[in-house]
């Protein structure tokens, strides 16, 4: 036992135990410090961590893109706490597909390869030739006239079956009209439907 104490003495000066302990204390002083800009330092780690996910999601993108021969331009940005990667172009067609189900299926695939790389999920959105963007008006729309139709008649209103990115803004626009919806059903089939007031 004595042997140990000796050899470790031999590799352990007290002079570096004492230096390791003043630095240790830096260290806790400097967490201290920090604890009082956590929410400022909280909301940018947010956005830098959502800028990480939108320049993980262009590169996945973007390699797509030249794996199918297509052009089209990225755009990157932060929505909310979201990261939103858009791609425009004139030869997109075929990214979005029917009702959107390719640009589901590719905002899906993106999602996981920024998982793969971040370790944790992302709620990034991705559009493709401003196809959300159109049809978040087309949706709002929907909704405010089923709105009025459900106000009118008095009846609930079911809605076909539609992505959770299309319930979301049907739910938005009927609250606004000061009605009641709620969604039902398993996906894919999940659907809206719209309650009277009351």
């Amino acid at each position: 036992m004595v042997d140990q104490e000796q050899e470790l003495s031999s590799v352990v000066d007290n002079d570096d135990l004492v230096e390791a302990d003043d630095d240790l204390e830096d260290v806790v002083d400097d967490d201290e410090d920090d604890a009082d800009g956590d929410e400022e330092d909280g909301e940018e780690e947010d956005l830098s961590s959502l800028e990480e996910e939108g320049e993980i999601a262009a590169d996945y993108i973007e390699g797509l893109l030249d794996i199918a021969d297509l052009d089209g331009d990225i755009d990157m940005d932060v929505e909310g706490d979201r990261a939103v990667v858009s791609v425009v172009g004139a030869t997109l067609d075929e990214l979005v597909g029917d009702d959107g189900e390719v640009l589901e299926a590719l905002q899906e695939l993106t999602r996981l390869a920024v998982h793969r790389r971040t370790g944790s999920r992302a709620r990034l959105m991705l559009d493709v030739g401003g196809f959300r963007a159109q049809r978040r008006t087309e949706l709002a729309e929907l909704g405010r006239s089923v709105a009025a139709e459900v106000s009118r008649t008095g009846e609930p209103k079911k809605l076909r079956a539609m992505s959770p990115f299309e319930r979301k803004i049907i739910h938005d626009a009927v609250a606004l009209a000061g009605l009641r919806s709620e969604s039902e059903g398993e996906e894919p089939n999940r659907r809206v439907v719209v309650f009277p007031a009351g």
